[in-house]
């Protein structure tokens, strides 16, 4: 037998031993301090700072990888990392452990007729097991967000960050040691066979809830497979929609921020709908977009005010780009903003800009998405920027959580009974 078939015959033991690990050190998680589990975040941000040289070498092997493969620009910017970067995983640690501790939290206390008196508290999920793809960062916002919760985390990363993942889970383990918790706290998948999806999703007996971070086929196998709860990110289909009444300047500046910013992100704008009553303004924003190196499709409306738009097939309404592309199409009012968006969505974030209050109530309150927004960039579809510290997705479902999954949101309660020897009649 050759290694790799020993390495998948023992791949289904290895990954129940990563699960009775994480169960063991969540155990222990639930009840430690505060104060311990900021000192290990602040450990693990010094860390990645000290072993910065370390980290970018790593990224350096998975990029060389990567540009084998022939993966998209927007693909290539999640992979690399850089000083900022890395100094954003740091300070990412350090925003997360100045967050307050979500566990224990009172959500309300009530005392019945009996004299019993009831509390809803707030408590770790226990073991939380987190897919994701191409973004090392990602190994740094999980860990931290995990550790916050008080949960234990088993990261699997995508294979094009392997490398760049484990020297960041070695930052992560190295603030756990300083701080006396335990390594299996955040442990990271130490293999890049695809099989370990799999047996990950099959551990039920150890494992509380998956949480799936990546493009469409990983989460809908995740979903289809998944013997676990699954908290879903979907793909960031979003909007933004230019209303009649919109501040001309306003709406070119939004635009050209929601789109192009950072191309790869989740919150991307990747549909621009004009009200016909603002027709007037889109040429420039059109110009605006090519000049910044986007490709437009667009409807026939669209196409007849530049002759650079190609044409918008029915394909582009529902498709997440992450590259510098863009689908236009000019709709007749809010309502059929809102009726475009419900159908082609993918419920991630969506943004209208006008100076008409009404026809903005009316947007927020009627589309459904995790993510609604007024007069502002779909690029601030970030946990970060809402001030939870960080966050591991978006997720796009109906049940809680939705939205910005943050440490708080990686949290479950239970009720708290306490009396003086009270007997049920």
């Amino acid at each position: 037998m050759n290694a790799e078939a020993a390495a998948k015959t023992d791949l289904p033991a290895e990954m129940r031993a990563l699960g009775a690990a994480a169960r063991a050190a969540a155990a222990e998680l639930a009840v430690a301090s505060a104060e311990a589990k900021v000192a290990a975040l602040r450990a693990a941000a010094a860390a990645i700072r000290a072993r910065r040289e370390t980290i970018l070498a790593a990224n350096a092997r998975d990029m060389a990888a990567a540009g084998q493969k022939n993966l998209t620009a927007a693909l290539l910017d999640r992979l690399k990392l850089d000083d900022k970067r890395i100094e954003a995983m740091a300070r990412g640690l350090e925003e997360i452990a100045a967050f307050p501790d979500p566990v224990g939290t009172v959500l309300a206390e009530w005392t019945r007729p009996n004299g019993l008196v009831i509390q809803r508290v707030r408590v770790p999920l226990g073991v939380v097991g987190i897919i994701y793809e191409s973004r090392p960062n990602v190994t740094a916002d999980a860990g931290g967000i995990g550790l916050k919760a008080g949960s234990a985390v088993i990261l699997r990363g995508g294979s094009e960050s392997f490398h760049s993942s484990r020297a960041i889970h070695g930052c992560l383990a190295e603030g756990l040691q300083a701080a006396g918790l335990p390594k299996a706290a955040i442990q990271l998948v130490p293999t890049t066979d695809r099989a370990a999806v799999g047996e990950l999703l099959r551990l039920s007996e150890y494992v509380n809830v998956i949480v799936p971070r990546g493009g469409r086929s990983l989460i809908e196998r995740v979903q289809a497979e998944s013997r676990i709860p699954v908290i879903a990110h979907l793909e960031g289909n979003c909007h933004t929609y230019v209303d009649g009444a919109a501040d001309a300047a306003m709406a070119r500046q939004v635009v050209l921020n929601a789109k192009l910013r950072r191309t790869g992100v989740c919150g991307a704008t990747e549909t621009l709908l004009v009200d016909r009553r603002a027709i007037g303004q889109l040429p420039a924003i059109l110009a605006d977009l090519i000049a910044a190196g986007c490709e437009v499709r667009g409807d026939t409306d669209t196409q007849r005010l530049d002759a650079r738009v190609k044409p918008a097939t029915a394909a582009d309404w529902d498709t997440e780009y992450l590259d510098a592309i863009i689908a236009v199409k000019v709709v007749d009012g809010v309502d059929a903003a809102i009726a475009h968006i419900n159908r082609h969505g993918s419920h991630h974030t969506d943004a209208i800009v006008t100076e008409d209050a009404a026809a903005a109530e009316r947007f927020l309150a009627r589309v459904d998405a995790a993510i609604v927004m007024h007069n502002t960039s779909t690029q601030f579809a970030d946990g970060g920027e809402f001030g939870m510290g960080a966050e591991i997705g978006i997720s796009t479902g109906k049940l809680p959580p939705r939205g910005p999954v943050g440490a708080e949101q990686l949290t479950s309660y239970k009720y708290v009974v306490r009396g003086t020897g009270q007997l049920r009649p």
